[in-house]
């Protein structure tokens, strides 16, 4: 898996390297109430696979964005919740949300 390259240099690659893609604003947007586990995010972004949201958290993950807690139990369970800096991208999905229903009126 390639690493996040955060650079000072360029604030929007660094963005779009954090959180572009097809799922993780979707996914990022989806643990705004709390945390949830993996078969509840499952369900509500019924177009991506278990392996890709699987990838996509741990990408999460690794970039300090999502928070995965393991409850050490039998069977396994695993709640992924949005981190201070996973909540600090809201407003960006929020303007992204605002540009979209502006440009589709």
């Amino acid at each position: 898996m390639n690493s996040i390259k955060i650079t000072p240099r360029c604030p929007i690659r660094t963005t779009l390297e954090l959180v572009g893609g097809k799922w993780k604003l979707l996914i990022l947007f989806q643990l705004t109430n709390g945390p949830l586990r993996l078969s509840i995010l499952r369900k509500s972004i019924p177009d991506i696979s278990e392996k890709i949201l699987i990838q996509e958290l741990k990408t999460l993950v690794e970039s300090d964005l999502v928070d995965r807690k393991n409850f050490g139990e039998v069977p396994p369970r695993v709640e992924y919740a949005l981190t201070e800096k996973g909540r600090s991208a809201l407003p960006l999905i929020e303007e992204m949300r605002k540009f979209a229903a502006s440009y589709t009126s």
